[in-house]
């Protein structure tokens, strides 16, 4: 007797495989194609410059906690004021404003209105084309401010969080393995300031973690810090950090945190 397939058998299998490789490259492509623009994994994984305590500042200065949004504003955006409205505390929203959020601009009104401080996150949030080169990505931080102009004062747009925190690597491929210390010295001279984060909830890298999960992940990066500048996201996919959200404040007052807003950082450190 001999092993493997009969020709037609052998055929219809090829066939099959053949459609089935397609089908999955298409549902890939898709998703692709139609994924919301904001951070990914690579904003997550990256070296940060965060903020650090000086040990014997630490230990007399007030402890205090930034919550801080990116990517937004979206269709989760009232959903989180309104808890930061009953929680009555502060945040810095550090925004986007690409297609897939433009309707949701004018909550920036009510955020700013409601005393949450607005700040720059690029337009696009596409690393190929902001990280090209310095100029194309202050060109971009331009166009934001154009667009964000109807709801905020241009001229207090002073803060911003670059996209993969101010020491990525991504941006190498793109514009050469200095932009990020063009850019940073460029911020400076331009009367920009620029922050990372030192605490994360992971809650943009994939597989849509619970708000449990969301919640340990932002507590376990706190550990004995005194200044907690807190990364989340504000996306249509990041309900969930949402609805963590009253649990992560109160424990931050349970742990005798202050709330701010990142403005604020620059005096107190």
């Amino acid at each position: 007797m001999k092993c493997g397939f009969h020709p037609k058998r052998k055929k219809r299998f090829i066939a099959s495989f053949a459609v089935g490789a397609l089908a999955l490259g298409c549902i890939f492509a898709y998703q692709m194609i139609s994924r919301p623009v904001g951070c990914s994994m690579d904003d997550l994984t990256a070296p940060l410059e965060a903020m650090t305590d000086d040990s014997e500042k630490a230990e007399r200065s007030e402890k205090t906690v930034y919550l801080t949004f990116d990517d937004g504003p979206s269709s989760t955006t009232e959903s989180i004021l309104d808890i930061l409205q009953q929680e009555n505390v502060p945040a810095t929203f550090f925004v986007i404003a690409a297609p897939n959020n433009e309707e949701y601009l004018p909550l920036l009104e009510r955020t700013v209105a409601e005393g949450h401080m607005i700040a720059l996150h690029t337009c696009t949030h596409d690393y190929e084309k902001i990280y090209q080169s310095p100029n194309s990505y202050w060109e971009d931080i331009d166009q934001l401010k154009e667009r964000l102009s109807p709801y905020v004062d241009p001229q207090k747009l002073v803060w911003l969080r670059f996209p993969g925190g101010s020491t990525n690597t991504v941006s190498h491929k793109y514009g050469g393995s200095n932009i990020m210390k063009e850019l940073k010295a460029q911020a400076s001279e331009k009367g920009y300031h620029y922050v990372d984060w030192n605490v994360c909830a992971d809650d943009a890298i994939g597989g849509h973690p619970s708000a449990e999960k969301i919640y340990n992940n932002v507590i376990r990066d706190v550990g004995d810090k005194n200044k907690c500048i807190v990364l989340m996201h504000d996306t249509k996919a990041t309900k969930n950090t949402a609805e963590a959200l009253p649990d992560i404040i109160r424990w931050f007052k349970n742990a005798g945190y202050k709330f701010d807003t990142i403005d604020h950082l620059e005096r107190e450190i």
